[in-house]
Order: C-alpha cells, then sequence, then structure tokens
C-alpha cells in the first residue's frame, strides 16, 4: 500500500480544567488516511474524536506524538487539510458564491482563477441557482452543501468532516449521503468524517474507526467491504446491518 497522505502517531492529548485539574481527551492514537479513502470515526460523546481532528488539521498541537503529512511533521494548518464543522458557519452577509470564495480570497488567489472553481462546486453541490443566496434563505441541507463546497475550494487532499449531518433530519442526511460520495469520487480526497450514527458511518465509509471513552483509544478497525456506488436499499441489506452490529458491539465493549 503507498504511504499514507496524513497519518498520526501515539497523539496523547489533554486540557486543563478552571480548577487546575489535568483531564487527558486522547491517549496514544495512530491512524493513517490514504487518498481516495473515505474512513469514518465513531465513538462517545467527550471522547476526543473533534480534539483528534483539530489536531490532525494542524489547529493544535498534540502533547505527545506526531501529526506526518506526506511524512513530514505537520506544524501548522495547511491549505491540503479542509476541515468542516458541524454547523456550517456561513458567515450571514456574504452570498453563497462568496462564501465559498472565502478561503480563496484569504490564501490570495485571483478573481479569475477563483471563479471556475467556486462554478464548479455550486455545480458539483447542487447549488446552482442559489449564487446570490444568503444563509438565512437556505435550508439547514443547503447550508451544509455550501459549508462543505467551501471546505473542498481550496482542492484539498485530506477532508476532515466534524459530523457535518448531525442537526439534520434523517431525509435530508440521507439525501445528503448520497451527494457527498459522489463529491468525494470527483475529488478523491481522503476523508475522515466524525459522526454518531453507526448507519452513516457504515454506508459512506470504506473503514470504521471505534473510539473508547475518554481518554479516547482507538479500539476498533473495522473493514466495510461493500462495492461502490452505494443506493439507499444497501440499508436493508443482511451484510450491512451485520455490520453495523458489529460497529455496536464494538462501541459497547
Amino acid at each position: 500500500m503507498p504511504e499514507p497522505v496524513l497519518s498520526a502517531r501515539h497523539l496523547s492529548h489533554a486540557f486543563t480544567t478552571v480548577d487546575g485539574q489535568v483531564v487527558e481527551t486522547l491517549h496514544d492514537v495512530s491512524l493513517a488516511l490514504h487518498r481516495g479513502t473515505f474512513t469514518c470515526l465513531v465513538g462517545p460523546s467527550g471522547s476526543g474524536k473533534t480534539t483528534l481532528l483539530r489536531l490532525l488539521a494542524g489547529l493544535a498541537r498534540p502533547m505527545q506524538g506526531e501529526v506526518y503529512l506526506d511524512g513530514a511533521p505537520l506544524k501548522r494548518p495547511q491549505r491540503r487539510i479542509s476541515l468542516v464543522f458541524q454547523r456550517d458557519n456561513l458567515m450571514p452577509w456574504r452570498t453563497v458564491y462568496r462564501n465559498i470564495a472565502l478561503p480563496l480570497q484569504l490564501a490570495g488567489v485571483n478573481q479569475k482563477h477563483q471563479r471556475g472553481r467556486i462554478e464548479a462546486l455550486i455545480t458539483l453541490t447542487g447549488l446552482a441557482g442559489f449564487e446570490e443566496a444568503f444563509p438565512a434563505e437556505l435550508s439547514g441541507g443547503m447550508a451544509q452543501r455550501v459549508a462543505i463546497a467551501r471546505g473542498l475550494v481550496t482542492n484539498p487532499d485530506i477532508l476532515l468532516l466534524d459530523e457535518p449531518f448531525g442537526a439534520l433530519d434523517a431525509m435530508t442526511r440521507e439525501q445528503l449521503w448520497g451527494e457527498l460520495l459522489a463529491i468525494w469520487e470527483n475529488t478523491q480526497a481522503a476523508v475522515l468524517m466524525v459522526t454518531h450514527d453507526i448507519r452513516e458511518a457504515v454506508f459512506l465509509s470504506d473503514q470504521v474507526l471505534v473510539m473508547s471513552q475518554r481518554p479516547g483509544r482507538l479500539i476498533a478497525d473495522i473493514d466495510v467491504p461493500f462495492s461502490r456506488p452505494r443506493s439507499l436499499g444497501l440499508l436493508a441489506d443482511h451484510a450491512f446491518i451485520n455490520r453495523e452490529a458489529n460497529v455496536r458491539t464494538a462501541l459497547q465493549r
């Protein structure tokens, strides 16, 4: 197998409470992400999943261990790594187009080069016709599409997703599963997505990583063997249901 594009080796992390207590959030976590793979991360609330994403994005430094981008230590955020949070965090005074454009503007990309990339993503994410809409005029699903498009506009090699569909209703979530997979297959980024939804994890991913209670440790790595493209009919397949059960059992350890 080729070298991972992003890897973590023996990460441990902690924070200090207001009364001076040190609380360990992650303990000895190692993982590897390869180009063109989709990995989901599940675990109990408070197990350090979001902390792990922040470390992998270069937004924080681990207390122990190291994160590597193409084999070199990751010391700071990089354009090649994009992080999308559960809340869309769109700027309410900017249109859909200008929200998506923001990372390119911050990077100093000229408007001519911005336009082609933004227009392609607007089409890919089903946002055509909403370019001049403001966030308050969008549904939750549409706003999350904008957030994902903004995360992809720099053409990252790694896309980190922190429960991007957690605030959406079940029907909208399931619709966006297929759309996210279509977008990912078009970009072939390495994806790591945090979710509390076991069905979502199994449906989307090539592998499901399971974390323990805090301090978070990786306690299971479950392969997902289903071919792509995937349809929602897979949810009723006995093999799919058995794979869900495997993840659920790992979570209960």
